[in-house]
């Protein structure tokens, strides 16, 4: 079954203050220092902003445009970096708690002066709408006032652990990378991250510019991931490793580190999975798959499978095709009049061209080996400038049926394309939501309320719900991930904390590790 996108007016034009050439000047007036005689990013290494490195050019996923230039690096010069991020840890700890917040809160007061520019950088560099931008910017800041606040019990009887190295996804540049380094500076370590490769360069490029105008040791490097690893992961002025990726990535590191007794945190990819069994309530689930759209799923804790008892069929059915064809997918920015505001879209480009393609493949795949299409979107050119690369955005699909023997049975496609399987047992439920081995969050639909609890306890997910999604969480709130999905120390309130402190001896901080699992003791993981 396919569809078109219900759209509003045809918009017509980028208002002026949201174009990239307007926004760029922007940045290189307010932190002139980030960038060299050409215009060009730099890194940030050893206080100073230097190294142009070797320019790999930085497309936006919205139209194609040239953004800017990523400053790459070579091993032997992250290694410099890494090891003067690591002489200033030395420095930092002799600075109190009360001197750590002055400087994070004024970091923080800077960057919500920057708040509209920082969220419009986010739309043209990973192609997320204006809003949904504009609230990864103030959770930021907000998640991060709260730790200013709370960080003192954290503390207690704990101490820093010197440098710590941060490799993170693309998808949350300031709202989850930038979050995790203010929280280490703020318990006593000097930070150092690389620079995402598909996006987020340009706002944390600004966001360490004037982090490190309020006196916080913060370094900040370009480069390939696999080329820097052995100063970024392996070197030993490093330590603790903070990594967000794939399976492939995610082991080289634990691998790299399981025998150094350093602390790290590993997420990688996992099949949040959806269960529906015994339930009534479509409104709510409606909903719930409108707003998991958010971004177009490219999110950690986007649930993309979705596991339903036969007999509902034919009502999920209904309830899902008339939520996709209400989906409003375009270019984040075009707006009818130069006094609108930025559309307020469920989801524009993907990430790049290569992650569309990847997508493709992964569904023609699952098709010619005998998967149902149930579900196939389009774009509507009235939302998009006439001739405008549109390379990036794709149709949201859902297939149903796909073959165990197809990457989609077993892979996150982190992106809009779901897969539907039909069962008649709980146990076909249950093993079908556990096909990858592992995830950050499930949920079951479900009116019986003994029953879901039973089955959410049979699920290798780290945050389960009943008759409601789950989220990464702010502030207080845990987070990680159980099986294939997640190692390492689990984050999130006073966990974030103990990750990157030493406690007494033997201590050891909740975590999913290779050889046991241990829950915080407050642990909510299963919520209805």
């Amino acid at each position: 079954m396919s569809s078109t996108v219900t759209t509003s007016p045809a918009p017509a034009m980028v208002k002026p203050e949201a174009e990239w050439d307007t926004l760029i000047e922007r940045v290189r007036a307010t932190v002139p220092e980030a960038f060299g005689r050409e215009g060009r990013p730099l890194n940030l290494v050893q206080g100073i902003w230097c190294e142009p490195g070797h320019p790999k050019p930085f497309l936006s996923p919205v139209d194609g445009r040239l953004l800017a230039h990523q400053p790459m690096l070579e091993l032997e010069a992250a290694r410099r970096a890494v090891r003067a991020a690591a002489a200033e840890s030395h420095l930092w700890r002799q600075v109190n708690l009360d001197g750590r917040r002055e400087r994070v809160r004024e970091c923080l007061a800077d960057l919500e002066s920057h708040r509209e520019l920082l969220a419009y950088l986010l739309v043209w560099e990973i192609g997320k709408p204006y809003r949904q931008s504009l609230v990864e910017v103030d959770r930021m800041i907000g998640g991060v006032r709260w730790y200013v606040d709370e960080i003192e019990g954290m503390l207690e009887g704990r101490h820093p652990v010197g440098l710590v190295s941060n490799i993170a996804s693309w998808n949350y540049p300031l709202g989850q990378l930038f979050h995790s380094l203010l929280v280490q500076l703020l318990a006593g370590n000097s930070v150092i991250a690389k620079t995402p490769t598909d996006g987020g360069l340009v706002a944390l490029t600004l966001a360490s510019a004037i982090a490190r105008r309020s006196g916080l040791p913060i370094s900040l490097v370009s480069g390939s991931g696999g080329r820097l690893a052995d100063a970024l992961v392996r070197d030993e002025a490093v330590g603790a490793v903070a990594f967000v990726g794939g399976k492939a990535g995610g082991r080289d590191v634990e691998s790299a580190l399981i025998d150094r007794g350093k602390s790290y945190m590993i997420e990688m990819e996992g099949i949040n999975a959806y269960g529906i069994w015994g339930f009534s309530d479509w409104a709510l689930l409606g909903r719930q798959l409108r707003a998991g759209f958010e971004y177009g799923k490219q999110r950690c804790t986007a649930y993309c499978r979705f596991v339903v008892e036969r007999t509902l069929f034919p009502d999920f059915l209904d309830t899902y095709t008339e939520v996709v064809r209400g989906l409003t997918i375009g270019h984040p920015l075009l707006v009818q009049h130069p006094d609108d505001d930025p559309p307020d879209l469920d989801f524009g480009p993907l990430i790049n061209s290569s992650k569309v393609e990847e997508l493709r493949e992964r569904y023609q795949e699952a098709v010619t080996a005998g998967a149902v299409m149930l579900h196939r979107g389009s774009l509507d050119p009235a939302r998009f400038l006439p001739d405008q690369d549109t390379s990036a955005y794709f149709r949201p699909i859902a297939l149903l049926g796909v073959p165990r023997n197809c990457d989609l049975h077993h892979l996150e496609p982190f992106g809009p394309l779901d897969t539907i399987v039909v069962v008649d047992r709980l146990e076909e439920l249950v093993a079908e939501m556990n096909a990858s081995n592992g995830a950050l969050v499930a949920s079951i639909a479900c009116d019986d309320p003994a029953l879901a609890a039973r089955l959410a306890g049979d699920l290798r997910a780290f945050k389960v719900g009943i008759n409601r999604t789950r989220s990464r969480g702010d502030r207080d709130e845990p987070f990680g991930g159980l099986g294939g999905s997640w190692r390492g120390a689990f984050v999130g309130g006073a966990d974030a904390v103990r990750a990157v402190t030493a406690g007494p001896p033997g201590d050891r901080s909740p975590g999913n590790y290779p050889d046991q699992v241990i829950l915080p003791d407050d642990h909510p993981r299963i919520l209805g």
